[in-house]
């Protein structure tokens, strides 16, 4: 029986999506629940997955294609029964004489066995499987699943580091680099290599460089944006073409925070089974300034101020395909233990592509820590439509007057942008000062005051 693959219904807010990798081809086997293909958003990658156990029969939209809820992307041909795929597997073989290498079967046999883990291309489907079966069942996520199937590597050879052996896509890179690459200097009567190995080869290559540099090493090479980046592009323009943005800067002592870190660091991951970050004292100490100067968490609609009664807080975290801000929602009802651990797997989901919409819809307020990769000061873009923004910074000793002596302290810059058309700089720096005074002394935030 013949079954359309159509696009997923997507949500509300997104309009399109771009089809950027077919994970099947005409011809292969397929297992229920298997992902067929990848859909980009402005936000997340979707996967398309099998209805059914079959065979992909036809593909009707090529990779790069606009995309909408609905519509037909391919079709499969179901089939039933343990032996179904198998079967099928066997048929497609014996139809596709092109997908094999051109080696002669005693050639394979000669191989050495401590070759490279490199699968077949007419097998990489099945090596995902695999692979996948190996580990509990998990699925790789979509920018795991193209790196293994575009390097032609077999899952099941790597080790994984994440929840439950998951593998992630440092994972792959890793095991990337460690595998060795052709010699430069090879003979040139040697052994051709296999259209196999030219391709596992050419896949480790950095994709922005091209394969064969001129000898002046003036080369460039235009990349087309992807949509995550290009969705990026037209909201920071947006923000800073409709907004009047202005930055504050203070700093703050971090040696009482840090003290109240490392007295209960052990207890509290042992109790809780997450890290006690820094990031849990950011979120509680701007919920509790945010209530002080709730015009800080309110954004503009046409001619009105809509003021939010509730505290979901934006965190900025950097991926691969770009920054995204996962929403920890009602954050003034969470506790320090619940914030870390939902900061830490939102981390993890952006690691592994797996992010759904939901996670990064609405906000009204963010933070973005530009410290992690050692920046001292910025200026962070409010995230429209939300009106301010806190920036944290690296953190650093610095020799600074404390009663009257010179001291050693643990100090951080913070900035906050604002929407100057409803926050007046009064507010704005009162609002910083709030901040920094609960980290300096994070005994307030428990008591209130």
């Amino acid at each position: 029986m013949s079954t359309e693959i159509r696009v997923p219904q997507l949500p509300e807010s997104v309009a399109d999506a771009t089809l950027v990798t077919w994970h099947k081809q005409p011809g292969d086997p397929i297992r229920r629940d298997e992902n067929l293909a990848d859909l980009e958003t402005d936000k997340v990658v979707l996967e398309v997955p099998a209805p059914a156990n079959g065979v992909m029969q036809e593909i009707r939209v090529p990779n790069g294609t606009v995309v909408t809820s609905g519509q037909v992307l391919a079709v499969i041909e179901e089939t039933s029964g343990a032996s179904a795929v198998p079967a099928a597997a066997r048929a497609a073989a014996a139809s596709s004489p092109a997908r094999e290498a051109p080696a002669s079967k005693p050639a394979r046999a000669a191989a050495p066995a401590t070759a490279p883990a490199v699968a077949e291309p007419a097998r990489v489907a099945s090596a995902v499987a695999a692979g996948e079966a190996a580990r509990d069942g998990s699925r790789l996520s979509p920018s795991v699943r193209r790196l293994v199937e575009e390097n032609h590597l077999d899952p099941a050879a790597i080790r994984g580091s994440g929840r439950d052996g998951r593998l992630t896509k440092a994972d792959v890179v890793d095991y990337l680099g460690r595998t060795p690459a052709p010699a430069a200097g090879a003979d040139p009567g040697a052994t051709a290599p296999t259209p196999i190995a030219a391709a596992s080869s050419l896949a480790r290559a950095p994709a922005a460089r091209p394969s064969a540099p001129a000898p002046a090493g003036r080369t460039e090479q235009r990349v087309p944006m992807t949509r995550l980046r290009a969705r990026i592009a037209q909201r920071l323009i947006e923000a800073q073409s409709t907004q009047a943005l202005l930055t504050t800067f203070n700093e703050v002592d971090l040696t009482a925070t840090q003290e109240l870190r490392g007295r209960y660091r052990e207890r509290f991951e042992k109790d809780y089974g997450v890290k006690l970050g820094f990031m849990s004292f950011f979120v509680k100490a701007g919920v509790a300034a945010l209530k002080k100067f709730p015009v800080l968490n309110a954004s503009v609609d046409g001619n009105d101020i809509v003021y939010h009664e509730y505290y979901d807080i934006g965190v900025a975290v950097s991926t691969d395909r770009g920054l995204v801000v996962p929403i920890v929602r009602d954050a003034d009802t969470k506790g320090f233990a619940a914030i870390e651990k939902e900061i830490a797997d939102y981390a993890r989901k952006a690691r592994e592509g797996s992010l759904a919409i939901e996670d990064l819809t609405g906000g009204t307020f963010t933070i973005t820590n530009g410290g992690v990769f050692g920046s001292l000061m910025s200026t962070p873009i409010v995230n429209a439509p939300q009106s301010a923004i806190l920036g944290m910074h690296k953190v650093q000793e610095r020799p600074i007057v404390v009663n009257g002596q010179i001291a050693v302290r643990p100090m951080m810059y913070l900035a906050v942008t604002y929407d100057h058309r409803i926050i007046d700089g009064r507010e704005a720096v009162q609002f910083l000062v709030n901040i920094k005074d609960a980290l300096e002394d994070p005994g307030r935030m428990l008591l209130g005051v």
